[in-house]
């Protein structure tokens, strides 16, 4: 197994949970691929019952502030496991677990994205039947995550005003797999001098009639659309 180039050697922590050359380069990479998509099939199947959901965006746009509101908002309601990768820390899983959701943290040492096979391993310390939703974080980065399918149903992007306006133009592909796109930190807009109206007509050019949510995780304005989409998508996932 350790020479296996399809595996990674990575550090698992649970927090509240119950577990324990050219063409050479080119054909390592189509066979990481093609196992990452056989793991993520698999994954699919392990996920049956509960909504999973893959959250991507660059460094500082607030997603584990937004999961955290999350968590909290819908407690008592719906029941989020958590999934989170960075580099280095469990600062991130910390955080959600005192949110109130069990977490379980990767670090991925210099991987700048999870793979489904990391995933697979994370899971395994998470009570699956319990939950009614499974959330990935992953790390931090527009780039890496685009390639990467986790086995989730709904990718969820965020852009944060902070940013700027042309985040999706620089980095489409990201953007253009989403699912639902979440535009956080609305609440300092107006500061950060973000230009809603180019932001909005960036967002569809790139991602036409993805559904957009204008949020402040810190405020709250705005989350009770984004609730109710992730109630919907879970009520869709019981039904299907």
């Amino acid at each position: 197994m350790a020479n296996d180039p399809s595996m990674r050697d990575v550090s698992v922590q649970g927090l509240g949970t119950s577990g324990p050359s050219g063409a050479r380069v080119v054909q390592v990479q189509k066979s990481l691929m093609v196992h990452n998509d056989g793991v993520a099939a698999s994954n699919r199947e392990a996920f049956a019952g509960r909504l999973v959901l893959n959250v991507v965006s660059s460094p500082g746009s607030g997603k584990t502030a937004l999961l955290e509101r999350t968590v909290r908002d819908l407690e008592g309601e719906l029941k989020l496991g958590i999934v989170v990768g960075d580099l280095e820390t469990a600062n991130d899983a910390e955080r959600l677990f005192a949110a109130g959701a069990p977490s379980v943290q990767i670090a991925t040492g210099t991987v700048c994205h999870l793979e489904a096979e990391m995933v697979a391993r994370a899971v395994e310390q998470l009570d699956l039947a319990a939950l009614d939703v499974l959330v990935i974080e992953n790390v931090g980065n527009l780039v890496c995550p685009a390639a990467w399918d986790l086995g989730e149903d709904l990718r969820v992007v965020l852009l944060s005003t902070t940013e700027g306006e042309d985040k999706p133009l620089k980095y489409p592909r990201i953007f253009k797999d989403a699912d639902v796109i979440v535009v956080n930190k609305v609440d300092i807009a107006e500061v950060v001098g973000f230009d809603r109206a180019k932001a909005l007509d960036f967002l569809g050019r790139v991602a036409p009639g993805v559904p957009i949510f204008e949020v402040s995780a810190r405020t709250g304005v705005g989350m009770e659309g984004w609730l109710d989409f992730l109630r919907e998508h879970r009520r869709a996932k019981l039904r299907a």
